[in-house]
């Protein structure tokens, strides 16, 4: 239950739109010479109907006339009707591809930027509300191009057109009546449009507030399923729906008193412009065909211009969801490139940490000058207590955030300095919680390399434990995973992650708490799994469970942003530290 007419209508009319818009359209520069060509041969075409309407009636009206002349006037009404539609048709025709061609274009730009856009963008947008401004941008241009284009310039020249005839032809009476109702419609429709908004931007912040709200609620499945809260979704759902509904009342509502209003003007000009003709032939001074002629030039500015208040709202609200998807591509990601930035070369994957200092926000510092080395076929682990800023590293490891002192280099290269492509591209991760892609086992695992032939896809499913699983299934590899991969247990989408880094082929390694939610069998065949994949690399290790990190070669217990002690299992048994303090507690519960 949607609104057709949901976009935000802004107070002005912002033209610098088209200023962005017109690299885009320009590709096609003949093409859109060629449609205004058609474009104006139409409206010529249309304008000249009325006289050859007016000179059939006035031949059939004249007893002298044979009956051939007319005839000959009706195939030429007739002809000049049908090149009006076709010329019409290969006007839309011409202009559509380059329409479509600038949708795709600035779409698949929007997409692309978007995944260029920091962490911190995503952590804090939307997604409902995202995809629904792209979808509005994107139909926005297609929506100004075809009634800007196509409707409102056309009007506007046939406009100009007749009343510079009724003035030569017939006077300055029929001229100035035309004008005066198209100066009041267009008036009239405005004023009513701006007042409308309000009610139009409630609609809208309805519409989106529910529909973010139902992305949200079943993106959420898992967690509305646990706590059996489907009443409470739906509830929340429906609350949405009846802001929804009001607001569509007072929409709908407005809507009548602006169609009513466009009526009673354009019912007055006719009645006019009827009365003025019909007194005129009662005279003598114009002929039944000059009537028709009136008439038909009167109903052919009014039809088109009936539907100007929801043209110019929606132009409105098209050109304002256009800025705001072009605002979305002038956002700005807080981490970039350099200019100079090169390609990551990683020999021996030597990572090293070094006084490393950064805070999410200026008022509370997560990571308060950090300093360690990991070298080629090293395990280092961290530990410590959540909110320590264990998984703060990895962040910055890949570089979703610029530290904000310090620097942390691979093989003694800057990864600031680096392109960040290369820099992921060199290191493969095992996360806590793995998402999948809706598709089927192995188009998950080939996510890793894209390009890997089926015979590197499945040695990799080989290392990573995974092919009784895989044997086990109906579907084989071809089994669907589900949204989020919601048909797989937690261990086994820990296989899939680890095949896909296996498939990767990285040289640094990271495994961010890959084992703290299983079972302790599902632990033991990812940790065989990860000890496989890790032997000969680089390795650093998130860890909440200490028993699978006592072979770690060098363990980084930190607290409150800072290392409090670091060493081997053994060594730090031996302090009796809060490494200890921790691994006796960790002993006690499994006991």
């Amino acid at each position: 239950m949607r609104s057709k007419m949901h976009n935000d209508v802004p107070d002005t009319v912002d033209l610098s739109v088209f200023k962005s818009l017109a690299p885009y359209l320009m590709e096609y520069k003949w093409r859109i010479s060629l449609a205004l060509s058609f474009l104006i041969l139409a409206k010529v075409a249309t304008v000249y109907l009325p006289f050859v309407l007016k000179n059939i009636v006035d031949d059939l009206n004249s007893t002298q006339q044979m009956l051939a002349a007319p005839l000959a006037l009706i195939f030429a009404y007739g002809g000049l009707r049908l090149a009006s539609v076709l010329l019409g048709e290969l006007r839309d025709t011409l202009f559509g591809r380059v329409t479509e061609r600038a949708m795709r274009r600035i779409g698949l730009k929007a997409f692309n930027h978007l995944h260029n856009l920091d962490l911190d963008y995503h952590l804090n947008r939307q997604t409902g509300g995202v995809a629904r401004e792209m979808e509005r941008g994107t139909t926005g241009i297609s929506f100004v191009m075809r009634f800007m284009v196509f409707n409102i310039v056309p009007i506007m020249i046939e406009l100009c057109f007749v009343i510079g005839i009724l003035f030569i032809n017939y006077g300055y009476s029929f001229a100035l009546i035309i004008a005066s109702a198209v100066v009041a419609y267009v008036s009239f429709s405005i004023k009513a449009t701006q007042w409308r908004t309000g009610f139009i931007r409630e609609a809208n912040a309805a519409d989106s507030s529910s529909n973010t709200r139902a992305i949200d609620s079943l993106i959420n499945y898992e967690t509305v399923k646990y706590f059996g809260n489907e009443q409470y979704e739906s509830d929340a759902y429906d609350k949405q729906l009846a802001a929804w509904e009001k607001a569509r009342r007072k929409n709908r509502l407005s809507l009548f008193a602006l169609n009513g209003g466009q009526a009673l003007i354009i019912a007055i000009a006719m009645t006019s412009m009827m009365g003025l003709a019909a007194y005129n032939v009662s005279r003598g001074v114009m002929t039944l065909g000059d009537f028709v002629l009136i008439n038909a030039f009167t109903m052919q500015i009014f039809m088109p211009l009936n539907f100007l208040g929801f043209v110019y709202r929606e132009i409105r609200a098209s050109l304002a969801n256009i800025e705001k998807m072009f605002g979305l591509l002038d956002r700005k990601s807080t981490v970039v490139d350099q200019d100079n930035a090169k390609e990551l070369t990683i020999n021996d994957g030597n990572v090293h940490f070094n006084q490393i200092y950064f805070a999410y926000d200026d008022k509370r510092p997560i990571i308060k000058g950090i300093n360690f080395s990991i070298k080629r076929g090293q395990k280092v682990a961290v530990v410590g207590a959540s909110g320590s800023g264990k998984s703060t590293l990895v962040k910055l490891l890949y570089r979703f955030y610029d530290v904000n002192n310090g620097k942390i280099t691979i093989d003694d290269q800057d990864i600031s300095q680096v392109t960040q492509h290369s820099l992921r591209q060199g290191i493969g991760i095992v996360p806590q919680d793995t998402v999948l892609f809706n598709s089927t086992l192995i188009e998950n695992i080939r996510y890793g390399r894209p390009t890997a032939s089926d015979e590197e896809i499945h040695q990799a499913i080989k290392l990573a434990h995974l092919s009784d699983f895989i044997q086990s299934l109906p579907d084989k590899e071809n089994t669907m995973v589900g949204e989020r991969g919601l048909k797989l247990s937690g261990g086994e989408k820990q296989r899939v992650a680890i095949a896909r880094t296996i498939l990767k082929q990285p040289h640094v390694l990271v495994f961010d708490e890959a084992t703290s939610s299983l079972d302790s069998y599902s632990e033991q065949q990812i940790m065989a799994a990860i000890n496989e994949v890790a032997a000969n690399n680089t390795s650093l290790v998130i860890a909440h469970r200490l028993s699978t990190i006592v072979d770690a070669d060098n363990i980084i217990v930190m607290n409150n942003g800072i290392i409090s002690e670091q060493g081997t299992h053994q060594a730090l048994l031996t302090l009796d530290g809060e490494y200890a303090q921790l691994w006796r507690l960790q002993q006690s519960e499994q006991s």
